[in-house]
């Protein structure tokens, strides 16, 4: 009876864990984060990345271009993921994104959506 080796084990073990742990979003989460680039559409609300205001369209285009690429490397699980990775941020400069809505102050785009899922999770059937 021939044995793995414990490295080559390690090595198997350690692949399978990184791609269950970093599997593509669910149906419920794929849903959560679509409810979340057409929240950030919202046209009277306005995105500043990188010291630029964009309209929601714009920002929604930009949002889903950064998830796209996110998921093709399984780097997107859930909402909570998307926000953190995709929209909290640049990942070119690391400056914070924020959003203003009408005459409002700009909030940070992670606490903005952070909100929004919470009260989309409340409206969603059980």
């Amino acid at each position: 009876m021939r044995f793995i080796k414990p490295s080559t084990a390690a090595i198997l073990l350690a692949f399978t864990l990184h791609t269950t742990a970093h599997a593509a979003p669910d149906p419920r989460a794929q849903a959560e984060i679509a409810h979340l680039l057409d929240y950030v559409a919202t046209p009277r609300c306005q995105f500043d990345r990188n010291g630029s205001w964009h309209d929601g369209a714009e920002a929604r285009s930009h949002l889903q271009q950064k998830y796209d690429y996110l998921v093709k490397r399984k780097l997107v699980t859930d909402a909570e993921s998307f926000i953190a990775r995709a929209a909290t941020e640049s990942s070119m400069s690391g400056k914070p994104y924020q959003v203003k809505c009408g005459s409002g102050k700009p909030v940070a785009s992670a606490t903005y959506l952070k909100e929004e899922l919470q009260r989309f999770r409340k409206r969603a059937p059980k």
